[in-house]
């Protein structure tokens, strides 16, 4: 399993036979190297949206991969003439030999055009015998405790920069209180000044678990 932080709350997953790209944005995106995109995006099989901000779905329509996430986000796809496939929370999609699962988030939701895009989410990702939680953007809630309970994530890939998602401290009280992470990976996080710019707190917060920050389009091999 490979996985690349594409910076942001972008990351590509390489996990089984699938090539998923997460909330996958480029365009405009400060800590994304532009000339790296057709390398970011080469072999990719499907991208999944946890949600319509511009920030997470504005690029899906134009990169000409068939597009899965929340059922009324991908019917404003559908009319941009996209692949998709929509599901909603505690719905199962099977991509090749992995398991995605919609779980719920706390955030907000609306297209980049402002526009209905249902509401938002995160992901449970089985393959390999391993399970990814991909948390989108949320804050911290009690449904994590059956999420983390019923799917037994090992590898966290959390929001964790602050002011529009919890921060490093919420993200690291989650992790320890509703999961039982071998591994963490930060997100959205670095992008502007506003957000967090280390993950520094969550790192001293965690203490048992492998936290680890890489640097946008390095490789982390689980």
């Amino acid at each position: 399993m490979k996985i690349i932080w594409l910076g942001h709350g972008s990351f590509r997953i390489e996990i089984a036979d699938q090539v998923l790209l997460m909330d996958p944005w480029f365009t405009g995106n400060p800590s994304f190297p532009e000339d790296r995109k057709a390398e970011a995006v080469a072999g990719a099989t499907h991208v999944l949206l946890t949600h319509g901000h511009g920030d997470h779905a504005s690029d899906a329509a134009s990169l000409g991969l068939p597009v899965a996430g929340m059922v009324e986000l991908m019917k404003w796809l559908d009319d941009q003439g996209v692949e998709t496939t929509g599901f909603n929370k505690g719905g199962t999609i099977t991509l090749g030999d992995v398991k995605v699962t919609m779980v719920n988030a706390t955030h907000s939701s609306t297209t980049p055009d402002g526009g209905h895009a249902g509401s938002e989410a995160g992901f449970m990702i089985s393959g390999e015998g391993r399970t990814i939680y991909f948390s989108g953007d949320t804050d911290i809630m009690a449904d994590m405790e059956w999420m983390g309970e019923l799917h037994r994530p090992d590898i966290g890939i959390l929001c964790a920069g602050g002011h529009y998602t919890m921060g490093m401290k919420r993200a690291a009280w989650a992790a320890k209180r509703y999961f039982q992470f071998r591994t963490v990976i930060p997100g959205h996080y670095k992008t502007f000044p506003l957000l967090a710019q280390d993950a520094k707190a969550m790192i001293a917060a965690l203490p048992d678990v492998q936290v680890l920050t890489p640097e946008v389009m390095e490789v982390v091999t689980l």
